[in-house]
């Protein structure tokens, strides 16, 4: 169970994850060594799974963003395939409830490379696909849940 400094510590990180030890202690009040222990079993506890930048699809020269589910169950299925989730293009994967077995996001350069991503998919099964207009939220850091019932 994470405690109220723990959230600070992770609001603070999610914020910058660039900051150092000494700078985190002195946002949250702690001592660098202590502030240093808590990242680190937050990080072996799975709470922190990493650190990165968060790049702009577009701006990076991918206009191309889509949301595909697909639709594919058994032996064929996507996710069997570690390989196929790793393609380029492929951001993210997550498995899903209802019809669809998983959503994919997916950022490429061109419509023809969304093409030819959409007829690698088919090999597993039907892909659908969901253009992204634009991100309105497009990340957004995890907060501690309010408390009470």
């Amino acid at each position: 169970m994470l405690d109220t400094l723990d959230w600070q510590i992770l609001a603070e990180l999610q914020a910058d994850g660039r900051l150092s030890f000494n700078e985190l202690s002195r946002r949250v009040r702690l001592s660098a060594p202590a502030v240093a222990e808590r990242v680190r079993r937050l990080e072996q506890n799975g709470v922190i799974t990493g650190y990165h930048a968060h790049v702009d699809p577009a701006a990076a020269g991918l206009a191309v963003t889509a949301l595909v589910r697909m639709h594919c169950y058994g032996p064929l299925c996507l996710l069997r395939d570690e390989a196929a989730l790793r393609w380029p293009g492929i951001l993210r994967v997550d498995r899903v409830t209802g019809d669809a077995c998983c959503v994919l996001l997916i950022a490429v350069e061109s419509m023809a490379r969304f093409e030819a991503v959409i007829d690698r998919l088919s090999e597993h099964g039907k892909p659908s696909s969901t253009m992204v207009l634009s991100s309105p939220v497009p990340w957004r850091a995890v907060a501690r849940p309010p408390a009470g019932p």
